[in-house]
């Protein structure tokens, strides 16, 4: 049975909590104590890895070069905030009152550079927060220091929220992995009536990234961490959510 468990009582994490024994200590106090498996799968929120390494950014620090000034004349945001975006930034690829679309360094596109506010302070602190510089190695450095506490070796998923072209509202996706394969070829298997599949792939992180995304909330939950239990995966040692990127030259829509 597939079950998806929020992990209670994690605290607001600050830069260079040990985000692994955090984890451990909710996993002692949720539903009197889970004992990790190898088999499980830890989804955490992007913004608690970002947090515990430290990747604030205090707007009143940041001066805006003239491109950030641009952009921000164009579409309302500030140009400091603006220019956080741009350090992140491979290519900007679409503007609008409001909304700056980025393909960011590490490969995916999103609205400003995954750079947020939301839950990261208090308003008057102008507080940002950028992603982790590596979501891939945070995975494995999390995985590692979860099996030196508690000798299990769960998958991980760095999950963050990104809109999706046509589609309204935003959903869970993985940007950074450790431990498990995060497409699942389904070409050649059989559909129901014997036919073989010719061109399904499954974004398998993403969906669990998303299902997770269904208990651990978007605004003032406090539940960054959840435990997917009783899903069958292909672990994979050397796996990376890049896998997961289109490359630009097969994107239609550009």
């Amino acid at each position: 049975m597939l079950s998806l468990i929020p992990l209670t009582g994690i605290p607001i994490v600050q830069p260079g909590d040990d985000l692994g024994q955090l984890i451990v200590q909710a996993l002692a106090r949720t539903d009197g104590g889970i004992t990790l498996h190898d088999e499980d799968i830890l989804v955490v929120t992007q913004k608690v890895v970002s947090r515990a390494e430290g990747r604030f950014v205090a707007l009143r620090s940041v001066q805006p070069s003239p491109q950030a000034c641009e952009l921000a004349a164009r579409t309302g945001k500030d140009a400091r905030l603006v220019e956080v975006m741009l350090w992140d930034t491979a290519e900007v690829v679409r503007v609008a009152p409001r909304v700056i679309l980025v393909r960011h360094r590490l490969g995916f596109v999103c609205a400003n550079a995954g750079v947020d506010a939301s839950n990261v302070a208090e308003p008057e602190a102008e507080m940002v927060l950028r992603l982790p510089a590596d979501p891939d190695r945070s995975a494995q450095q999390l995985r590692a220091r979860i099996r030196e506490l508690t000798g299990a070796a769960p998958a991980i998923v760095i999950s963050d929220s990104h809109g999706r072209p046509w589609r309204e509202g935003i959903v869970g996706v993985a940007i950074g992995i450790a431990g498990l394969q995060p497409v699942q070829d389904l070409r050649g298997v059989p559909d129901l009536f014997g036919r073989p599949l010719q061109i399904t792939t499954v974004g398998f992180a993403d969906q669990i990234a998303a299902a997770a995304s269904l208990v651990s909330g978007q605004a003032h939950e406090g539940l960054p961490v959840v435990l997917v239990r009783g899903l069958s995966y292909q672990r994979d040692e050397t796996a990376s959510a890049r896998a997961l990127l289109r490359p630009p030259e097969s994107d239609l829509f550009r």
